[in-house]
């Protein structure tokens, strides 16, 4: 379904982006693996990838460091040319009541969700524009569509997505290229693990299917976007929350 596709995907040393990276993998894509600081993780993605028959290579880069992205996309050239598809996964968290929140709390959640965004997507920019039918997906969450207790900079970056997602959309849609945004729900990862069993609780009671996502519920949406069976889909926000939100 990908073949002949270059995929890049922003933070994919682990969790949703791990999964993205393995499953357009699995369906023909050769893939960026990007990472910042979990430099072993992504090596065994390369290396998880390449045992499949398709070509990967781990880059490093801050996606909040506009120069270290460009010097990121320069590698991505050298070593496989130009993109076809832009999967803008790497995001963090800094969770406090708003109270609490400093501005260094705030900054740093809008220099990495929303800058990171910005900086990946004018790099790769011209290779969107020029690819036979390029994708430009946005990973953003249910929490940008419903906000979150103690999350005020995080549901700010990813609602933001949405309206970054719709203007870019149009822009690109002259060359036949889409952007869109995958809106994930609760997902099995690291970052969920971490959540007390209480509160865990209390969002699953808000969840119709009455569980947790799993990766891979996430990534098959993520490549069907990026194939070209969602090339007359485009602006668009695809709800991936088990009913919370649509």
């Amino acid at each position: 379904m990908l073949d002949g596709q270059t995929c890049m995907v922003t933070g994919s040393s682990r969790g949703i982006g791990r999964g993205i990276a393995l499953e357009l993998a699995e369906n023909g894509a050769d893939v960026v693996v990007n990472y910042r600081s979990s430099e072993g993780p992504a090596h065994e993605v390369v290396d998880e990838i390449e045992d499949m028959g398709q070509t990967a290579i781990a880059v490093q880069a801050d996606v909040a460091d506009q120069d270290s992205v460009q010097a990121m996309a320069n590698e991505v050239h050298d070593e496989l040319g130009e993109v076809d598809v832009l999967v803008n996964n790497a995001g963090i968290t800094i969770d406090k009541v708003f109270d609490n929140m400093t501005h260094d709390d705030w900054q740093r959640v809008m220099e990495v969700n929303l800058g990171g965004v910005f900086n990946c997507t004018k790099a790769f920019w011209p290779d969107l524009k020029a690819a036979n039918h390029g994708r430009l997906i946005n990973i953003s969450s249910v929490v940008g569509q419903q906000g979150n207790y103690g999350q005020a900079n995080y549901a700010t970056t990813k609602s933001g997505l949405f309206g970054f997602t719709r203007t870019v959309a149009l822009e690109l849609a002259s060359e036949g290229s889409t952007a869109n945004c995958v809106a994930p729900g609760f997902v099995e990862t690291d970052m969920l693990a971490d959540v007390p069993d209480r509160v865990r609780d209390k969002i699953l009671q808000r969840i119709p299917l009455d569980r947790f996502a799993e990766v891979d519920d996430i990534s098959g949406i993520v490549r069907f976007v990026a194939s070209p069976e969602s090339s007359y889909m485009t602006g668009q926000v695809l709800a991936v929350n088990g009913g919370m939100e649509w």
